[in-house]
């Protein structure tokens, strides 16, 4: 049977690694587009019953979407590497270029989203029961904000790149690369930086609105298109 094949195990991993992301994508979308904006205009009680009662089911779907997310898709380029495939390969490029920001991505989700949001639920749990509020919820919220927002930003080119790897491998040219890797890490490691020692707030600058976010992802896209172009 085909599906027993090296092909057929590629392309399960590729359907598992498709329906995970588009499970992670689509809660970061809707916690970015959608929740995020209505709280900021919701009354209290109910912002505090969506915490309390929708967010961390949502919360469950997007961090182990994330996470099968991550492992089939390094999975997928470690099969490429077994197959022969080398790091100045363009498919390699193009596709560590989007996978990279993915794990990065994958990291905020677990490492600081997540963490975050468990304190701000408890402390919803806690007001709801007649106790006190965790002064630490609203600083740590306002943190795993500003990690969600760079999450959607990076997605932008993210997504590009997985797509170019298949399908635009003109982009990279075989062979030559460390100056597009350093460029590229000097870039996506300043954006990171600011999600993780910023001032934790989300509505700033080019990450305080739906509109500046993608905006900001769409010109990411953009300036690593021409970095490739130049570089890769």
């Amino acid at each position: 049977m085909a599906i027993l094949s090296m092909d057929g195990f590629l392309f399960l991993l590729r359907w598992f690694h498709f329906l995970a992301g588009i499970t992670w994508i689509g809660m970061l979308y809707y916690f970015n587009l959608v929740q995020t904006p209505f709280f900021g205009s919701a009354d209290p009680a109910v912002r505090s019953g969506m915490v309390r009662g929708l967010v961390p089911n949502a919360l469950w779907w997007f961090r182990w979407g994330a996470m099968f997310t991550f492992l089939t898709g390094w999975t997928i380029v470690l099969t490429k590497f077994h197959q022969g495939f080398r790091f100045s390969d363009p498919y390699i490029k193009l596709i560590l270029t989007g996978g990279l920001m993915g794990s990065l991505m994958w990291f905020n989700v677990w490492f600081v989203i997540w963490p975050a949001q468990q304190i701000v639920i408890a402390s919803a749990e806690a007001v709801a029961s007649g106790g006190q509020a965790d002064p630490q919820a609203a600083p740590r919220g306002a943190r795993a904000g500003l990690a969600s927002r760079t999450n959607t930003l990076l997605s932008i080119p993210m997504l590009f790149f997985m797509g170019a790897a298949s399908h635009l491998t003109s982009l990279a040219s075989p062979g030559r690369g460390l100056k597009y890797w350093i460029l590229f890490f000097i870039i996506i490691g300043s954006i990171e930086w600011n999600a993780l020692v910023g001032t934790g707030q989300p509505r700033q600058k080019f990450l305080g609105t739906v509109r500046g976010t993608i905006h900001a992802g769409l010109g990411l896209t953009a300036l690593l298109y021409i970095v490739a172009g130049v570089l890769a």
